[in-house]
């Protein structure tokens, strides 16, 4: 932290609740000043009420959740019976703390790309915002849940142009529109070419080391993001994702300045604090 002064730190895993110590984690990231904005990643299979509230007043400031499906089809998903009926149980219930904290993540994949106006829904149900994303096989190795065929690209566009019309009523999609027609073309595309990992956002390992990405492995000490900006960033031809902290960071810089930090900022109040930008 103190090398890097970071704005933003995205806490995730695997899963990072199994960490009996994450609230100190948590801690050791906040300055007393309250930065860096702290969003923690999870799928909240161990989350509960009392480790929410314990966490937030460690410093996490928003909670980002999966959600691939709108109902009990997201257990198939993930690998975890009971876990879509624990999220029913649970969200609402600490949504009703009102901190407006909470932010669901619907990863689009060919398997739920009919499903996100319905998962939109179940956010608004919960009382919790929704953000959608781009699955990438590089993540997973796996080419079938990417979008490829004709009928999956006009599902998308129906999806999206109804989810855009959506946002002009509400605020509990937190997209910009920019990023859901970046994700289109990716889908149509099948690449997002031009990446600033490393540069815009890097990835610092369990054991202090420096990534690009969570998808390029090879390490950097913690001293040396210049040279990995040198050796990875400016040499990187990788085009294969456009995941959700790419698509609000891979913006060219008065976009950047327009869609992440001036409406940031407008809309959080509580977050008009002096921070350093990451280089």
């Amino acid at each position: 932290m103190e090398v890097l002064q970071p704005c933003v730190v995205q806490v995730s895993g695997g899963e990072p609740l199994m960490r009996q110590d994450l609230s100190q984690v948590i801690r050791n990231i906040k300055s007393d000043s309250g930065v860096p904005f702290i969003i923690l990643v999870s799928n909240w299979s161990l989350m509960t009420k009392e480790r929410y509230l314990e966490l937030r007043q460690a410093g996490v400031d928003e909670f980002c959740i999966s959600l691939d499906f709108p109902d009990e089809r997201h257990d198939d998903f993930r690998g975890l019976p009971g876990l879509y009926h624990h999220l029913k149980s649970l969200v609402p219930k600490v949504a009703a703390f009102g901190y407006d904290d909470i932010v669901m993540n619907n990863c689009i994949t060919a398997a739920n790309v009919n499903e996100i106006n319905a998962v939109a829904d179940k956010a608004a149900d919960w009382g919790v915002n929704i953000n959608f994303s781009a699955y990438s096989p590089k993540r997973t190795g796996c080419q079938d849940y990417f979008l490829t065929t004709d009928e999956q690209l006009k599902i998308l566009d129906r999806g999206l142009e109804k989810i855009k019309q959506r946002m002009n009523r509400s605020n509990w999609i937190t997209n910009n529109e920019t990023t859901l027609e970046a994700t289109r073309q990716y889908f149509k595309s099948g690449a997002a070419p031009s990446c600033s990992a490393g540069l815009r956002w890097l990835v610092v390992t369990s054991d202090g080391a420096l990534q690009p990405c969570s998808m390029q492995f090879k390490r950097y000490s913690l001293e040396e993001q210049a040279r990995m900006v040198r050796e990875f960033t400016q040499n990187n031809t990788c085009d294969q994702c456009y995941v959700s902290i790419r698509s609000y960071l891979d913006k060219t810089f008065p976009q950047l300045l327009r869609e992440n930090v001036t409406e940031f900022f407008s809309f959080r109040s509580r977050l008009k604090r002096n921070c350093h930008a990451a280089s």
